[in-house]
């Protein structure tokens, strides 16, 4: 019997909508996202969730401060 992959269970999947609006970013960006493989989407019949988790770690990025030489 060939070897099932591995899926994790973990996840907080959540539409799009309530991601967009929980990140303050559109639904477009997120489908974009999607698209071009920084985020996952998880098919449900036609619905598409994101893992809140994921899109956390895809989308936000701490901006460095910059130390003045004064």
């Amino acid at each position: 019997m060939p070897a099932q992959p591995h899926h994790r269970t973990d996840h907080d999947l959540v539409p799009l909508h309530d991601a967009a609006e929980h990140f303050h970013v559109s639904i477009k960006t997120l489908r974009r996202r999607i698209s071009d493989g920084t985020i996952t989407g998880y098919r449900i019949g036609r619905l598409v969730r994101v893992d809140l988790d994921d899109v956390e770690a895809s989308l936000l990025h701490e901006i460095p401060a910059v130390r003045s030489a004064f």
